[in-house]
């Protein structure tokens, strides 16, 4: 009898980067057990990966006590990758408890996984740690400018307790971590309903709705492909850096929201107009990361240009929401 392959657990896995990293995953020979509420993440998602060899979906929140499906494979678990938590605002600050409650109390029961089946662990921090931040780019050794009472708290300063908790755990020699801070990424299986820029322009552009623009369009966002991020993320974990230091996971390419509109229009011509609202409260203004912690450390880069990346997004979502676009299809 062959001896069994390892396996990855990846919490958050039916949800947009997540589906993508267990691909990733059984690619490079792992078995993997997909964990997730379904709080967030599209039915469709879960579809493409039910077939892949060695995959195994768990529906299950990790603010509970982990499964007895999940434990019963926990000797041969040597990757867990933390990737639950609705990740944008509107998601997230739906049910702020929970929010909260899944990066502190879910990421607890991970770290207790890791620590007893020995497994690598890997938690998928965010750029939000910086806050709307007073350094540019941003590093690492930043520590940010969050506000802890606002309505993007639940996520921010989540994500923060959970790097805390991970660091600590590493500190007492109790789990291998490493810490991911991850930037804006998009690319095929977003929900078109996330509330996120990229999602947000296209999919009004496609449908002819009115194009929401928060601001006066001069903030600023990088936007690193999907693929590009799961390679990072996967490079991160099987790295032999001692972990105990975060590492910034993006493009250092930066626009403007309005110049990201100006790229949308041009792939997606619409009739619909561009209506300007208030900003979010708290919201960055400016978000890039420095990446060359990761590029020394991983040897690893973005690839994918936008130029490239949001022709392949639009198609994907074109073809979600029914509408015909030659021009796309083309492009894809």
């Amino acid at each position: 009898m062959g001896q069994q392959p390892p396996i990855a657990l990846v919490a958050g896995g039916a949800g947009f980067i997540g589906s993508h990293l267990c691909r990733a995953l059984t690619e490079r020979g792992f078995e993997v057990l997909c964990l997730d509420n379904l709080q967030t993440a599209r039915p469709s998602n879960l579809r493409v990966l039910e077939d892949l060899p060695g995959f195994t979906f768990v529906e299950a929140d990790i603010v509970n006590a982990l499964p007895a499906t999940v434990m019963r494979h926990a000797r041969r678990i040597t990757r867990i990758y933390n990737c639950a938590c609705a990740a944008s605002p509107p998601q997230y600050q739906a049910d702020p408890e929970h929010t909260m409650l899944t990066n502190v109390v879910g990421t607890h029961h991970l770290l207790r996984l890791a620590e007893q089946s020995g497994a690598r662990f890997l938690l998928t921090s965010t750029s939000e740690v910086y806050g709307d931040p007073e350094v540019h780019p941003q590093v690492e050794g930043y520590r940010g400018w969050v506000s802890c009472t606002g309505p993007r708290a639940c996520y921010d300063e989540g994500k923060r307790a959970a790097e805390a908790m991970t660091f600590d755990y590493a500190r007492m020699a109790r789990a291998e971590v490493r810490v991911a801070r991850i930037f804006n990424t998009y690319g095929p299986h977003m929900h078109p309903d996330d509330g996120r820029v990229v999602s947000n322009l296209v999919c009004q552009a496609l449908t002819g709705n009115d194009i929401t623009v928060y601001g006066d369009g001069t903030q600023t966002r990088s936007f690193c492909y999907v693929s590009d991020m799961v390679e990072g993320l996967i490079r991160l974990m099987e790295s032999d850096i001692d972990g105990m230091e975060p590492v910034n996971l993006g493009n250092p390419d930066e626009f403007t929201i309005g110049e990201l509109l100006d790229k949308v229009l041009a792939l997606v011509p619409t009739d619909g107009r561009v209506i300007h609202m208030d900003l979010p409260q708290d919201d960055p203004r400016r978000r890039r990361p420095d990446i060359a912690r990761a590029r020394s450390l991983l040897g690893w880069e973005p690839k994918v240009r936008i130029d490239d990346g949001l022709p392949r997004t639009a198609a994907w979502f074109a073809e979600e929401l029914g509408v015909s676009t030659p021009a796309l299809m083309a492009a894809e």
